[in-house]
């Protein structure tokens, strides 16, 4: 193999360095041409699994029950009470100007909700033609302070309990078009994945991608549009109250933007930090223009393959350009080094030759330092959430072009260019790697017995690890993300939607006598008992009374759920009909005209979000306080179904969950279970590598051994602290041992060649400090300020990992530098006398 590789350097690259350059920089300049197509997707949709059967149902409950897409501002006056004349006035301009925003349906704010407890006449049919609301002359504000205090529809929803808040709901019209091209993309995607697709159906798929993709990125041109309209609007109200926006579509819109300040700031930043590093170590114009040329190339090869594929960049991968930069500028510094030392070692060795023995010393090794961080990242495919595959795609391809571009220009560029001796000031001075090999030597058992304690620490940390997915915590609490989602959470009902959605048996018809005796108990339904009647299937029979009371009683349960902010149901309108009905509970026929006679606006606010007559189905709609620190999701979502069918008396078969906590929660429980759970495919891939490159089973335990403790101590860490595992972090352990397994893998490689020249281990283990050990230190203190420039993000997550990921890259290279070499000379693996072999 290292002749192939040999003769391939001296009879190509070294020989015709030109052409090489000139074909790295066509082809790399073709893929350049489809950067510009790289995409960026931060909408909820990505972050959610693709076959999820919960994420369907979900789709399938927001089609049955009125429930459009909506913003929310809440709205504080500073000094005015909530019902001062003034501040109503400013909130009906400020509705007045949402309502003129393209696709602004409606608003519902505390000026226009049908205030219940003020209607007026003798029977129930006419206090549903006269319900008043606050945009109405006369109304008694005292009165409306206490409905708004105590209704269950407005109360901790529409107002704060301190009614010194309130919010305003921006209604948009429903793009049916959206969810048409959604479906039909989908139904041909399932087609796809089954391998039922015909070739016809292929490149209808095909066109419904790129339909869909076009729709959906005007759109969101157009939402993104709206927002800013939005926060225009509000920025020229915020002079007499404090106003936050809030909901899924500005959140979507905001980590957009986050994400291509990502991506510039990351790329940026690591770039300066590595420059910075390259000048300090190596002192040499040539050994900063070169690696700036390999990295550039690099990135712009990868986001053309972006480009090419149709990969698109999303909050998971929006550090990818950093992620590359890190892996490779660790080639490019491993190969600098052995340049370097070559060119020290043999200073009257032709230019060329000291470049070819170089390149083919350190290529083997790289490859396989490669080979395993493509291992760690492909464990990433492992599951269902696309953002995640696409990143193991995307890295795996990029550090794969890294090593073909790097192996390929730095050759040919330093044999175009003239030989010039090495500054070795830096390595002349530097001392940390030498008394590293004498820790190693001389404390041993002491490394061995730290190493013990560290499993430990480890262990019972892992143990309190929680997999968890709270959003408010994912920004920064100067965000206006962070803000608004603060006051909705802490004073408006919660911020996480979630739908506990029932079936319900079909009602047999009940007799017509029944219905006639019902209707004679009020003179008011004689004209609508003819009506109800004569139709052969009315809605009202629906309502019955064991019916309403299993609504109540479910609604009554979810509300007393700790966690679960407010819960909004057909329960609801009951409670507040029972108050306009004398504190009795309205019947059947009643309800059948409550259903039928309120007003659309107000049966649009009240009743068809929760109620779907025609599948017997009834929504509980439902708010989590995301804040809640003890809160735990998924033992939540679990205990509302096990206690609505053994408290309530609910058939299970009857329950379902949907919305989006179900949905990240699922996300969230299949990350775990498919990383966690592949880590060990990791460690046993990682462990076959080493065998393969060693030939030794205990020279791969010991290398196992190594590159286990520093992940496990991460997780140690995070348990101890309390940081959750979520999308970000769950990745770091298969992210963090592909990386970090690199260095073991050269000391390994130089630590064999060095022990061969006379068997002495200690000797071998000091001459390894001192020559490849300063690679590893460069190129560790590369990454660890590469990965540390993520706490520039706005969200939190990537800050976790960027942090996490140094610390583990700390840990890797002291395992490194003093834990392996240790086990090295204990155990001796290369046979006891490897010079005479």
């Amino acid at each position: 193999m290292r002749r192939v590789v040999e003769r391939f350097f001296s009879e190509v690259v070294l020989t015709y360095p030109k052409a090489v350059l000139a074909t790295v920089a066509l082809l790399v300049g073709l893929l350049g041409l489809f950067s510009f197509r790289m995409e960026i997707d931060a909408s909820s949709e990505t972050l959610l699994l693709q076959h999820d059967r919960d994420l369907a149902f979900t789709r399938e409950v927001n089609k049955r029950f009125h429930n459009p897409d909506y913003l929310v501002i809440t709205y504080t006056p500073n000094t005015k009470e909530l019902l001062d004349a003034r501040t109503l006035a400013d909130i009906g301009t400020l509705s007045n100007e949402l309502l003129k925003l393209k696709n602004v349906e409606s608003i519902t704010s505390i000026l226009n909700v049908p205030l219940l407890q003020h209607t007026g006449g003798a029977n129930l049919a006419e206090r549903l033609k006269n319900i008043p609301t606050l945009e109405e002359a006369g109304i008694d504000k005292e009165k409306v302070k206490a409905e708004f205090r105590t209704s269950p529809i407005y109360a901790n929803n529409l107002v704060s309990p301190d009614l010194k808040t309130t919010a305003l709901m921006i209604n948009f019209q429903d793009d049916t078009r959206y969810f048409e091209l959604l479906y039909k993309r989908n139904d041909l995607s399932d087609k796809r994945d089954a391998g039922t697709m015909t070739p016809e159906e292929a490149e209808a798929f095909k066109l419904a991608e790129a339909e869909f993709k076009a729709y959906r990125d005007r759109i969101r041109e157009e939402n993104h549009q709206t927002i800013l309209d939005i926060r225009q609007i509000i920025a020229e109200h915020q002079g007499d109250a404090q106003l936050f926006l809030g909901g899924i579509n500005m959140i979507a819109d905001d980590m957009v933007s986050y994400v291509k300040y990502d991506l510039k700031t990351y790329g940026g930043v690591v770039l300066a930090l590595l420059i910075v590093v390259m000048w300090v170590v190596f002192r040499q114009i040539r050994f900063i223009l070169l690696p700036v040329l390999i990295l550039g190339l690099s990135v712009l090869a990868t986001t053309g393959l972006l480009g090419l594929f149709g990969w698109e960049v999303t909050v998971v991968s929006s550090n990818f350009i950093s992620l590359q930069l890190i892996v490779t500028i660790s080639l490019v510094i491993h190969l600098t080094v052995r340049y370097r030392e070559q060119l020290t070692k043999a200073p009257e060795e032709d230019h060329r030759t000291t470049i070819l023995n170089a390149t083919t010393a350190i290529f083997i090794p790289c490859v396989f330092v490669i080979l395993t961080t493509i291992a760690g990242f492909c464990s990433l495919m492992v599951g269902d959430l696309l953002p995640v595959i696409n990143l193991g795609w995307m890295m795996s391809a990029g550090i794969f072009i890294s090593l073909i571009i790097t192996f390929l220009v730095f050759p040919a560029v330093m044999v175009l260019l003239p030989k010039e001796a090495p500054d070795t000031h830096f390595e002349s001075h530097f001392v940390l790697t030498r008394n590293l090999g004498k820790m190693a030597e001389h404390g041993s058992k002491i490394i061995i017995v730290v190493t013990a304690a560290i499993a430990v620490f480890s262990a019972t940390g892992a143990s309190k690890l929680k997999v968890e997915n709270s959003f408010i915590d994912y920004f920064k609490s100067s965000t206006e993300i962070y803000q608004g989602m603060a006051v909705i959470d802490k004073q408006l009902g919660g911020t996480t939607p979630l739908d506990v959605v029932i079936d319900f048996a079909p009602e047999k018809k009940p007799e017509a006598k029944n219905a006639s005796a019902a209707a004679q108990s009020a003179d008011e339904f004689d004209d609508f008992e003819a009506e109800f009647e004569a139709m052969e299937a009315d809605e009202a029979y629906w309502f019955t009374s064991a019916k309403m009371a299993k609504i109540e009683a479910i609604h009554d349960y979810l509300q007393s759920v700790e966690g679960i902010g407010k819960v909004s149901s057909f329960g609801t309108t009951l409670k507040v009909g029972r108050g306009l009905n004398g504190g009795e509970d309205l019947d059947n026929l009643e309800l059948a005209l409550l259903y039928k006679e309120l007003p659309d606006r107000f049966k649009n606010f009240l009743i068809k979000p929760y109620l779907n007559l025609e599948n017997n189905q009834v929504r509980f709609s439902m708010r989590i306080v995301d804040s809640m620190p003890e809160l735990r999701r998924d033992a939540l979502l679990k205990k509302i179904k096990q206690e609505l069918h053994e408290k309530v008396g609910v058939p299970a078969e009857d329950i379902r969950l949907a919305s989006m906590m179900v949905m990240y929660n699922n996300v969230l429980q299949s990350l775990f279970n498919s990383q966690i759970k592949t880590l060990g495919l990791v460690v046993i891939i990682l462990g076959a590598m080493f065998f393969l490159l060693f030939r030794s089973v205990k020279i791969g335990l010991i290398a196992m051994v190594v590159n286990v403790v520093p992940v496990s101590m991460v997780f140690g860490v995070m348990g101890w602290v309390g940081i959750p595992l979520d999308i970000m972090t769950i990745t770091i352990a298969a992210i963090s041992m592909g990386i970090a397994v690199d260095d073991t893998i050269h000391y390994l490689h130089r630590f064999r060649i060095e022990v061969a020249r006379d068997g002495d281990y200690l000797a071998a283990m000091h001459r390894s400090h001192a020559s490849i050990g300063y690679a590893m230190y460069y190129t560790t203190v590369a990454i660890m300020l590469g990965f540390s420039v993520l706490v520039l993000s706005n969200f939190l997550p990537t800050i976790y990992f960027g942090l996490l990921t140094v610390l583990t890259m700390f840990m890797a290279i002291t395992a490194d530098l003093l834990l392996l070499p240790a086990l090295l000379v204990l155990f001796k693996p290369f046979g006891k006398n490897p010079a005479a072999a």
